[in-house]
C-alpha cells in the first residue's frame, strides 16, 4: 500500500506543476514550494526545539489558533513555526507575528527527514485532520510527540474499513487524540486507539472570544446605518444565485456579501447578479447618498467581524462540498442558513436540532427559513447559548500536552 501512496504522491506534484501552468492557487502551491529548504533554514534554528503546527488551510488556522496562542502566552520565549498545505491558508497567515510560517513540502519520505532534522520541533500539533505518512512516520521515529486537536472521525473513512490497515498504522503514530464527539472517542477505541479525549472543539473558543471583542469596521456601520442586515459568507455562485430572489421579497433589508472566492471574474458574476450592489473597495462617504443596500466584500479578512452588524447569516458552500463556518455567525447570536451538505459538521447538525439553523435546498426554501427567522428571538438566544457552552476545549489541551 506503501508504494501506491507515494506514487499519488507523486504524480499529486506532478500535475499541480501543470496545472500551476494556468491555475493561479496551482501557481502559488507550486511557486511557495521553490526554495523552501533555504527559507526554512534562515528562519529557523533547530537547538531552539519549536512547537510546530500543521495546518491544512486558513479555516484549520482559525480552529488551532487558541491552543497556539495559549502555549505562545504561557511561554512568550517558546518559538512555533506554523506550516500551511494550501496557499488559501499561507498567503493570508504568512506574516502571522507569533510564528514562522511555511508551506509544508510534499509528503515524501526525503522531505519529511529533511524537515523534522531542519527543524527540530519539541512536539507536533496538527488540527482536524491531513495524516501525512512520512510526516508522522518521521515524528514516531524521532520520538517527537504528535497531538491531533478537534478531530472528527466517521464511520466511513478509511481508519475503519477491513482494508484500511495502512490508514490505522498513521494514526498510531499520533501520541494523544483530542476529538469533537463521542462518536470518534468511540471509533478510535473500536481499532486500538486509548489515547483519546472528548475535548471539544477548539473553534468554540476563537469565535467565542472573536464575538466579546470584535474588530470594529466604520465605513461598515455606515453602509448598515440603522438597517436590518442579512450576512451571507463564504459564498459560491450557487448560493449568490439564490440571493437574488431575497432580496426582491425583502428589499427593506440590506444584504453584505462576502464571497469565499475574490477574483476578478467571480466578483464580476456578482455584480452581474446584483447590478446596483457596490464593491467594499469602492465604498467611501459619498458613496452612502445612493442608499445602496447591496455591498460586495472583495477583500479577504473581513467576515469574522462583519457578523456582529447582522441579524441574520448565510452560509455558502452548502452546494459544493460542504458548508463553511457557521460557528462565526452564531457566536454572535444569528441563526444561520445554508445549503444541503452539512453532513459533516457536527456543529451544523446541533444548530438545527436547537432551531438556530436551517437547511435549504433551493430559493423557496431560502425565503421561507428567511422569514422563520427574522423575527425569531429564540433562535438568536439559542445560537449565542450553544457557543458559549461549548467552549472550553483550549484548556483542556493545553492541561494534557503541558502535564
Amino acid at each position: 500500500m506503501l508504494w501506491i501512496y507515494n506514487i499519488g504522491i507523486g504524480l499529486y506534484g506532478l500535475l499541480l506543476k501543470i496545472v500551476a501552468l494556468f491555475n493561479p492557487k496551482a501557481k502559488l502551491f507550486v511557486d511557495g514550494r521553490k526554495n523552501i529548504w533555504e527559507q526554512i533554514e534562515t528562519k529557523v534554528n533547530p537547538k531552539d526545539n519549536p512547537i510546530w503546527f500543521h495546518f491544512a488551510s486558513l479555516g484549520e488556522f482559525e480552529q488551532g489558533r487558541p491552543v497556539l496562542e495559549s502555549l505562545k502566552a504561557k511561554n512568550n520565549d517558546q518559538k512555533i513555526i506554523v506550516t500551511f498545505f494550501s496557499p488559501s491558508g499561507y498567503e493570508i497567515r504568512k506574516n502571522y507575528a507569533l510564528a514562522n510560517v511555511f508551506y509544508l513540502p510534499l509528503d515524501t519520505t526525503s522531505n519529511a527527514k529533511k524537515f523534522i532534522t531542519l527543524v527540530n520541533p519539541k512536539i507536533a500539533i496538527f488540527t482536524k485532520y491531513e495524516f501525512w505518512f512520512h510526516y508522522f512516520n518521521a515524528l514516531y521515529k524521532n520520538q517527537i510527540p504528535l497531538y491531533l486537536i478537534s478531530g472528527i472521525f466517521r464511520p466511513n473513512q478509511s481508519f475503519f474499513k477491513w482494508h484500511g490497515g495502512f490508514y490505522r498504522n498513521i494514526l498510531k503514530c499520533v501520541n494523544h487524540f483530542f476529538v469533537q464527539n463521542e462518536e470518534s472517542v468511540l471509533l478510535l477505541k473500536s481499532i486500538g486507539i486509548n489515547k483519546v479525549n472528548l475535548s471539544g472543539d477548539t473553534r468554540f473558543d476563537r469565535v467565542y472570544e472573536n464575538a466579546q471583542q470584535p474588530k470594529k469596521l466604520k465605513l461598515i456601520e455606515q453602509f448598515c446605518d440603522t438597517s436590518k442586515i442579512f450576512i451571507a459568507g463564504s459564498t459560491w455562485l450557487p448560493d449568490e444565485k439564490l440571493l437574488v430572489s431575497l432580496t426582491k421579497k425583502y428589499p427593506d433589508w440590506k444584504l453584505i456579501i462576502a464571497p469565499h472566492e475574490i477574483g476578478q471574474s467571480h466578483i464580476q458574476e456578482i455584480e452581474r447578479l446584483f447590478p446596483k450592489a457596490v464593491k467594499f473597495s469602492n465604498l467611501q462617504p459619498s458613496t452612502f447618498k445612493l442608499q445602496p443596500s447591496i455591498l460586495i466584500i472583495d477583500n479577504i479578512g473581513m467576515l469574522s467581524s462583519l457578523y456582529q452588524y447582522a441579524k441574520m447569516a448565510y452560509i455558502g458552500g452548502g452546494f459544493g462540498v460542504g458548508i463553511h463556518n457557521t460557528l462565526e455567525a452564531a457566536a454572535f447570536g444569528l441563526p444561520v442558513i445554508f445549503g444541503p451538505k452539512f453532513d459533516k459538521f457536527q456543529e451544523a447538525k446541533d444548530l438545527i436540532t436547537i432551531g438556530a439553523a436551517k437547511s435549504i435546498a433551493n430559493a423557496d426554501e431560502l425565503i421561507t427559513a428567511f422569514a422563520d427567522f427574522k423575527t425569531n428571538e429564540k433562535a438568536s438566544a439559542a445560537a449565542r447559548s450553544y457557543v458559549e457552552q461549548k467552549k472550553g476545549a483550549t484548556e483542556m489541551i493545553i492541561k494534557t500536552i503541558t502535564n
